[in-house]
């Protein structure tokens, strides 16, 4: 079979890259809207105008859509939050399964194009007038059910199209799909909040509707697809039959005194940091323009723009993790670190970071890097790092069923966050921050068994070089 040449292959790969970037924005602009909207949903309405004949009196909820016009409207947010992100977590253990016995572009394509149909339906509830909570609940869970097609799927097709080389910088690039998409979503988003939310949700769905259009006819799943070499793994027959036996006998507790390849990996400890990072990460995701808007005073579209600055700190912090992590071949101390920062600056947020505009910028910055950093970083680099361990060899079914437990464990953190902010925020958004600092000290303590692994190996460098 003739093969395309290297420089052909190169740029097959650019583009698969630029396509999944794309999908995976489309992805992530889609989930954005309801935190945009939650502000709009019930505002004060001492500050609206009353249009007129419209004749309410002493009604302080006359300008909210029912039923978030209850006081206990934030618990109803994360009705709808947890609606999503349950049915996201619960879906993301099973649709590797499904991704892997599929065609990708298909899969793919359905996953956003059915998205894309449940987006819209959020928002013609505008339009049609429906105030039950029961339907948006409903469209929230068939929403998160088929989003879970992307991340398998996006990481399956760059596994396709790329071997081994250097992770970290390249994946925290490529994995800034997840930020842009989040400020993608709230600006256009915030455009259409104040005068007619529907169009909030019915825009960014016929944007990931395209987008899956795209994908049927553009993307290439694999290299033999065209002709090109695959990646190679550089594995040696007796690589394959060590690491399938490896594989088949780490899975078995009853063998080997009771271990398994995950715990040897550490997989255990990073699904377990990755839960309670993303708790933090996902309640921001979910719930910071509603805070700006209540504590700064922001309208919802204000608000909406000022909270993309926390996903451009995003974008910078997985970047710069990745980069740290390459240079130091210390992936948990890169994320331990972070988490350790990320935790006083918290604090600092909520204390002074509705001060002043220049304040709240760089506050947003600094929180949405050291936040997001970690979670970037374990998600990408950390998890296609495991495939690579000594123990697997290369076994690309082991390596998928690692991903599956981090990234389905991290999504049962994305789950809590936002339903413990709905049930905590009536007390006090300070609370909400204590509870977000807990749960980074939390992530930090997960890894310390990993980082000092890590330690040990500098120091037995470093004493190896002065002998």
């Amino acid at each position: 079979m003739h093969l395309i040449s290297y420089p052909c292959l190169c740029r097959y790969r650019g583009f698969i890259l630029l396509l999944t970037f794309l999908f995976y924005t489309a992805y992530h602009l889609s989930r954005k809207p309801i935190s945009i909207v939650k502000s709009e949903l019930h505002r004060n309405c001492s500050t609206v105008i009353r249009p007129p004949g419209i004749n309410i009196t002493d009604n302080e909820t006359w300008c909210d859509w029912s039923p978030f016009d209850q006081d206990n409207y934030q618990t109803l947010f994360g009705v709808l939050d947890n609606s999503f992100l349950v049915a996201y977590a619960i879906g993301m253990f099973i649709s590797g399964i499904f991704g892997e016995r599929l065609p990708l572009r298909y899969y793919l394509s359905f996953g956003m194009v059915a998205s894309g149909f449940f987006t819209c339906l959020f928002g013609l509830g505008f339009y049609w007038n429906i105030h039950s909570l029961g339907y948006y609940a409903f469209v929230q869970v068939m929403n998160g059910l088929v989003q879970t097609t992307g991340w398998p799927s996006v990481v399956a097709c760059v596994g396709n199209w790329f071997g081994k080389g250097k992770r970290g910088f390249i994946m925290g690039v490529w994995n800034s799909h997840t930020s842009v998409g989040n400020i993608l979503g709230s600006l256009i988003a915030g455009a259409f909040v104040s005068s007619a939310w529907g169009m909030s949700f019915i825009v960014p769905g016929l944007i990931i509707t395209s987008t899956g259009i795209l994908c049927f006819f553009f993307l290439v799943e694999k290299p033999d697809d065209v002709n090109c070499s695959p990646p190679q793994h550089h594995l040696t027959q007796q690589d394959i039959q060590l690491s399938n036996a490896t594989f088949c006998f780490c899975c078995c507790p009853a063998l080997n005194g009771g271990s398994c390849f995950v715990l040897t990996q550490g997989v255990v400890e990073f699904s377990l940091c990755l839960l309670f990072a993303k708790l933090v990460s996902y309640t921001f995701l979910y719930w910071l323009p509603l805070y700006i808007s209540n504590v700064a005073h922001f309208d919802a579209k204000q608000a909406g723009d000022m909270s993309t600055l926390f996903d451009v700190g995003g974008i910078v912090g997985g970047i710069f993790a990745g980069l740290v992590s390459d240079y130091t071949g210390g992936r948990a101390s890169t994320c331990c670190v972070m988490l350790i920062a990320a935790a006083p600056m918290l604090f600092l947020y909520n204390s002074i970071g509705q001060r002043n505009l220049g304040t709240t910028i760089g506050m947003l910055l600094l929180c949405g890097g050291l936040v997001n950093g970690p979670y970037a970083l374990i998600t990408t680099a950390v998890s296609a790092d495991l495939g690579t361990h000594e123990s697997l060899r290369g076994n690309s079914r082991a390596l998928s069923t690692v991903t599956a437990i981090i990234d389905g464990t991290g999504s049962i953190g994305a789950a809590l966050g936002p339903l413990l902010a709905g049930v905590i925020s009536p007390t006090g958004w300070k609370n909400v921050f204590y509870m977000l600092i807990t749960a980074d000290v939390l992530a930090c303590l997960f890894l310390t068994r990993l980082v000092y692994k890590e330690v040990r190996g500098w120091c037995g460098r470093s004493s190896r070089a002065r002998g």
